[in-house]
């Protein structure tokens, strides 16, 4: 079995909600860097981080509407290669990638206003 970030496990140690948010946009500003270079394929990341417990918990548990924007963009990244030819999908990937980045910062910046 391959190794899998566990979100329920991982953010039970945070205090609060918002600190569960901030961890999580960290976690997923890592794993887009990953794939950005090349470190992580998109199926791979959707093993690794995006698969389906993570979803569930980040729409039940968090209840946030860009950390679940985020998570539903990710599990869609290896069906950008599967729908559209190769250059235009490395192009779409790229903008998915770069929005989802812009998402995670998002979340990290209303935490700090909130603060």
């Amino acid at each position: 079995m391959r190794p899998r970030i566990d979100l329920p496990t991982l953010l039970s140690q945070a205090t609060n909600k918002n600190q569960q948010i901030t961890f999580f946009a960290l976690l997923s500003l890592g794993v887009i860097e990953s794939l950005v270079g090349g470190a992580v394929t998109a199926a791979g990341a959707v093993e690794l981080f995006f698969h389906a417990d993570n979803c569930l918990f980040v729409h039940k548990r968090l209840r946030q509407a860009i950390a679940d924007e985020i998570m539903s963009r990710g599990v869609q990244l290896p069906d950008v290669f599967e729908a559209l030819p190769t250059e235009e999908a490395q192009q779409e990937f790229q903008r998915e990638l770069a929005e989802m980045r812009s998402l995670s910062l998002k979340l990290l910046e209303d935490r700090q206003l909130a603060a």
